[in-house]
């Protein structure tokens, strides 16, 4: 018998939102149905001034939490449509919502994602499962990063050390120990694509460097590099995360103001920059056997080959274990549902620093039969 959850994931890189539709029947999860939405124009640019600025007009936040929750119960809806599901062959939906703000550092520590579950259950008459991050910090951690609790349950080996690399709009690696009784690590790395993303829609008018075309015939600037990575961030001990509203254009300005580049060397740095903080952070741990990627910064195959040219061990995909590694953080988002759906936590101490395993999020009911 099917059992099935759906996962909604809007990451850090304001691409659009995945929604996918897993079986947990069986000892691996099966992707039975998967689909991308990017944000129409008007919601994107929304979103992107209420991302990048802290002056917030609380009545636009509160109008698009709501058009965004009914964005994501659209896409829900054209999901299942293409799958020939109905909702009542749904058990939960677990929805990430969009990032606003991640400030895991300040004295009363919070996060704020939007996406109103509200509408999200109302829309589509599936229970939904949302706001997974601030349960954890409540227990004192960081609130991300989550899915290296996924990553364990899927990959971790009594065999070879692993390590996960996910390259979404921040990077963050999750270190399987192959002996059980050793920590599991986790943490953000950096930037993965959002300071990429956000230099290529404001100077080259396109959303991203498809496929890494333009790092790959440019320079990379040694002195702007070298003062990039000279950020406290990156020397902080773990556990740390971080997002876009640290890593942004107003950060990197500050550092082009005494190393001024030609727009597209900036590109090929930033692709070094994130290259480099991965395999930084890698040398941490020595014993690493492999490394598998996922997150949408594999399809930038020139920042895949510089990682594989700056680790010393071997470098693949998720998909060479069954998990493709564009749908991977959507398919943990409804594994995290399923968690809480059946009353179990979804955090790792390790990871994270919170005080105790917790179970995430909140839940939010469908609607009543009739």
């Amino acid at each position: 018998m099917k059992e099935l959850y759906i996962g909604i994931m809007s990451g850090t890189s304001l691409d659009g939102t995945d929604v996918a539709i897993v079986d947990f029947s069986k000892q691996a999860p099966r992707l039975v149905s998967s689909f991308f939405q990017p944000y129409p124009a008007k919601l994107l640019a929304r979103l992107n001034a209420i991302c990048r600025h802290s002056d917030v007009n609380l009545d636009e936040l509160g109008q698009l939490d709501a058009t965004l929750g009914l964005f994501y119960a659209q896409c829900v809806l054209q999901t299942l449509t293409l799958a020939k599901l109905q909702a009542d062959d749904i058990i939960a939906i677990g929805s990430h919502g969009q990032t606003i703000q991640h400030s895991p550092n300040v004295p009363q520590a919070f996060t704020l994602q939007i996406g109103d579950a509200n509408r999200v259950a109302e829309k589509t008459g599936i229970s939904v499962v949302a706001d997974f991050r601030r349960r954890d910090m409540a227990a004192g951690g960081q609130g991300a990063p989550l899915v290296p609790a996924f990553h364990q349950a899927m990959f971790q080996s009594s065999s070879e050390d692993l390590a996960i690399i996910n390259i979404g709009g921040i990077s963050n690696i999750t270190v399987l120990p192959a002996n059980s009784h050793t920590p599991i690590i986790g943490f953000d790395c950096g930037p993965g694509n959002t300071l990429i993303d956000q230099w290529c829609q404001h100077h080259l008018g396109i959303n991203y460097d498809e496929d890494g075309h333009i790092a790959k015939h440019g320079h990379v600037n040694q002195p702007l590099l070298n003062s990039l990575l000279s950020d406290p961030y990156f020397k902080r001990e773990h556990p740390k995360s971080t997002g876009p509203e640290y890593f942004n254009l107003t950060w990197l300005n500050k550092h082009l103001q005494h190393h001024p580049t030609s727009i597209n060397d900036v590109v090929t740095t930033l692709c070094e920059l994130t290259a480099m903080c991965i395999a930084e952070s890698l040398a941490a741990f020595p014993r690493t056997d492999s490394v598998l990627l996922c997150g949408g910064g594999v399809n930038n195959l020139f920042m895949q080959s510089r990682i594989a040219a700056l680790v010393s061990c071997p470098v693949s995909t998720t998909d060479s274990h069954g998990i493709k590694p564009d749908w991977l953080e959507a398919i943990a988002f409804a594994w995290l549902a399923k968690q809480t759906i059946e009353g179990k936590p979804g955090n790792i101490t390790s990871v994270t620093g919170a005080d105790k395993p917790v179970i995430l999020g909140a839940i939010y009911p469908a609607n009543l039969s009739s």
